[in-house]
């Protein structure tokens, strides 16, 4: 029987009582998946629910077949073997034993029909560029980027039936990117993959888009369903221009039938009044002409009420997703004048940058490089939060620093609460106007930050940081994009538009750089900091 994974009936609420679905069924067979949806809307949590990392709170969910989950933050025990990562280190130990000439039978039902387990994992390590981590080795202080890569390891030796990938590339430089997107290419079993890299979901077979608790599916990859939902919304807008006048029509035609009536009734009022005709005649008419207008005024009535009903339908299919807003004052830094100054800067551990680096006005500096290159310890000893082992590295403006692992929230707090550590000086009624310019309104803005999800934890930490007092001209943002789907991407990048501070921005994601107008790139390798272009960096290894 082929592999497949299915839920019934399928419901989920956080203990706060926050709903997040509520009755889904689904059912994903063999194939590659594309698992789109705004921000909030539950991918995550279903991904955890079909991988039984999440109890649902009612329903089902089934699986046919091994579940392999690569869930969206990675962190493994740096005290941890390489071979006990990849989840091996039982199998190896049983194969050296069985090759020192040990023949308990205890050995031979460890390895089982697994004989060529160390060639397998070398090989699949060498294939994500993970060749230099060998299987005797400690994890140590590996990067997030290789941290990712390993537990793909992981999950590809183990050859699962159903894989579930949560933002995978997250972390990932250009190089590893293209590496996963091979092994995604090869896959031949069921997978699911949530993700806003474009390139990812262009591998895939089709799309199921997780939208108001409900799945709709299209066929093709993310560039197909982008055509076939540009299509449904000019339709779904069309709709809507037809139905509001249709809905003008119908108020106009019930004006008409009132007035016309009251002309009948002011008419038929007269000629009782001048008793033109027998009493009994001029009741009877009365009495039918009432009942004719009564008539008339509830059909126009009800073509009125179905011609709203008809609108209010065509108006819920057209998508109105909310952009941030970012127009602070305060944030806005003179040309020329000095924001950033790097001179022969050691990090605590990583690379040293040898000469230094000059930020000026309001300039937009990417930081790229390989995994492990040092670009998170520099952001980070830029920031201050860890202590340079030389050299000296100094911000001349109010700077903030957006991390990768998003970690400056308190999760038992709600986002009003975390925003106001940041701002203690402004009043309730101004951290809510502001919050709801990063689309936290009303009751949202109360909801404990343990309950967001990645897209959302991602604009309550942003808001922090613009909110903050104060205002910073110098952002630094690590990996901004980790995270975020393609509505909150777009979203992101409309705020840094209207950003008037300087940027310095470490990501892989080359066209949400080139989309948020960066003026120079910087390429750290070698513990050097040269000037590149994206040009070079699309370039294949």
């Amino acid at each position: 029987m082929s592999a497949s994974l299915s839920c019934t009936s399928l419901t989920f609420t956080w203990p706060d009582g926050t709903p997040v679905l509520d009755g889904l069924d689904v059912s994903f067979g063999p194939g590659r998946t594309g698992l789109v949806g705004v921000n909030g809307s539950g991918k995550s949590t279903l991904l955890r629910l079909l991988a039984g990392d999440l109890s649902p709170t009612d329903g089902t969910v089934r699986a046919q077949g091994e579940v392999g989950y690569l869930p969206q933050n990675v962190t493994l025990d740096t005290a941890l073997r390489v071979d006990e990562a990849l989840g091996i280190a039982d199998r190896r130990a049983a194969l050296h034993a069985i090759e020192a000439g040990d023949a308990a039978e205890k050995h031979f039902e460890t390895v089982g029909d697994d004989w060529d387990v160390e060639e397998r994992a070398l090989a699949t390590l060498g294939e994500l560029g993970l060749g230099h981590l060998t299987l005797d080795r400690t994890v140590g202080e590996v990067s997030g980027g290789e941290s990712v890569l390993l537990r793909l390891a992981a999950l590809l030796l183990r050859r699962p039936d159903i894989l579930l990938l949560d933002e995978p590339t997250n972390n990932l430089d250009l190089y590893a990117r293209r590496r996963l997107h091979a092994a995604v290419t090869a896959w031949s079993g069921v997978l699911v993959v949530v993700s806003h890299d474009r390139k990812l979901l262009d591998l895939v077979d089709q799309i199921a888009d997780l939208r108001s608790g409900e799945i709709v599916w299209y066929g093709g990859n993310f560039s197909a369903y982008e055509e076939a939902l540009a299509v449904e919304q000019e339709a779904a807008e069309r709709m809507v221009r037809v139905a509001e006048s249709d809905l003008r029509k119908q108020q106009r035609e019930l004006t008409e039938a009132q007035v016309k009536l009251a002309r009948r009734k002011r008419y038929g009022q007269k000629m009782y009044d001048q008793k033109r005709e027998p009493k009994i005649v001029m009741g009877a008419r009365r009495r039918a002409a009432q009942e004719s207008a009564g008539k008339h005024r509830i059909l126009h009535e009800e073509r009125l009420a179905e011609a709203k009903e008809r609108l209010d339908e065509a108006a819920e299919a057209v998508r109105d997703d909310d952009e941030i807003r970012v127009d602070l004052p305060h944030t806005a830094v003179p040309s020329g004048r000095s924001v950033l100054t790097l001179r022969d800067l050691e990090p605590a551990y990583g690379a040293r940058l040898s000469g230094g680096l000059d930020l000026y006005g309001p300039e937009r500096i990417a930081l790229v490089g390989r995994n492990g290159a040092g670009k998170t310890t520099l952001l980070r000893t830029i920031a201050g939060e860890l202590e340079p082992l030389s050299g000296e590295a100094t911000a001349h403006v109010p700077l903030r620093f957006l991390p990768q692992r998003l970690d400056i929230l308190d999760g038992e707090l709600s986002v009003a609460r975390n925003v106001a550590r940041f701002a203690p000086g402004a009043t309730n009624n101004r951290i809510r106007a502001q919050l709801a310019r990063f689309l936290f309104r009303g009751a949202r803005a109360d909801q404990k930050a343990a309950t967001l999800s990645g897209g959302e934890r991602f604009r309550a930490t942003l808001a922090a940081l613009m909110l903050a007092e104060p205002a910073p001209q110098l952002l630094m943002l690590d990996e901004p994009t980790n995270n975020l789907d393609m509505a909150s991407v777009r979203q992101l990048t409309t705020a840094l538009e209207s950003y008037q501070g300087a940027l310095l921005v470490a990501s892989h994601d080359l066209p949400f750089l080139e989309s948020i107008g960066i003026t120079r790139w910087l390429l750290l390798a070698d513990g050097e900091l040269r000037e590149t272009t994206p040009e070079a960096l699309a370039e294949p290894a």
